[in-house]
């Protein structure tokens, strides 16, 4: 018989997430306690914000950090972000010419 040993964020007394290694789990933790003060921020500064877009923005910019943190920095969109942006913008491009063709 095997014996595991797994690690459960709880949050609100809701598990949200099993992990195998604490060092991941912990993580894991500290980015919805990131996510929780970002939504609280915007709840603050935006209070006719709906609480589900605060929550929805709060845990995009927790779960980018390193993408804000660039922005941040430099005022740029980091290259690789701007690479995705660009392929995005082309088959939206393709997809609209396709429909134009049809």
């Amino acid at each position: 018989m095997a014996v595991e040993t797994k690690f459960v964020v709880v949050r609100k007394g809701e598990e949200k997430m099993t992990f195998a290694s604490k060092k991941e789990a912990d993580a894991y933790d500290k980015m919805l306690d990131m996510a929780e003060a970002f939504t609280d921020w915007f709840l603050q500064q935006q209070p006719e914000l709906e609480e589900s877009q605060a929550e929805t923005l709060g845990l995009l910019l927790a779960e980018q950090k390193e993408v804000v943190q660039h922005i941040l920095r430099t005022s740029k969109l980091p290259e690789a972000v701007e690479a995705d942006v660009e392929v995005s913008e082309q088959d939206e491009n393709e997809t609209v010419r396709d429909i134009k063709a049809a």
